[in-house]
């Protein structure tokens, strides 16, 4: 079975968590894994997602320490799109605009 890891990074402009875990993350960067398996039998390259796996930085007591967390990629989705909708609503709130000059 040939295997491949790729790496990237996502961010989250807020706070937010993930189904399964019952902590809130904080915003930032965080790392992404994923894992994949080559489909034997084709007659080109092609591969099947085995895991997706979100890079955490530990806090607290915690502190120092890096944990991956399994998750899915719709999962995943669903909260880069969640925050993308938060930021966009609070960019265009009122309390987001800047004060208009006074222009007598």
């Amino acid at each position: 079975m040939s295997m491949r890891s790729t790496r990237s990074t996502v961010t989250f402009s807020r706070p937010f968590t993930m189904p399964g875990y019952t902590d809130e993350l904080p915003a930032g960067e965080y790392g992404l894994l994923i894992e994949e398996e080559l489909i034997h039998g084709l007659s080109f390259d092609a591969y099947r997602r085995t895991g997706t796996y979100l890079t955490v930085q530990g806090r607290g007591r915690e502190a120092g320490r890096t944990g991956l967390r399994a998750i899915t990629e719709n999962d995943l989705k669903e909260a880069l799109s969640r925050d993308a909708a938060a930021t966009e609503t609070n960019n265009h709130s009122d309390a987001a605009l800047s004060p208009q000059e006074d222009l007598k």
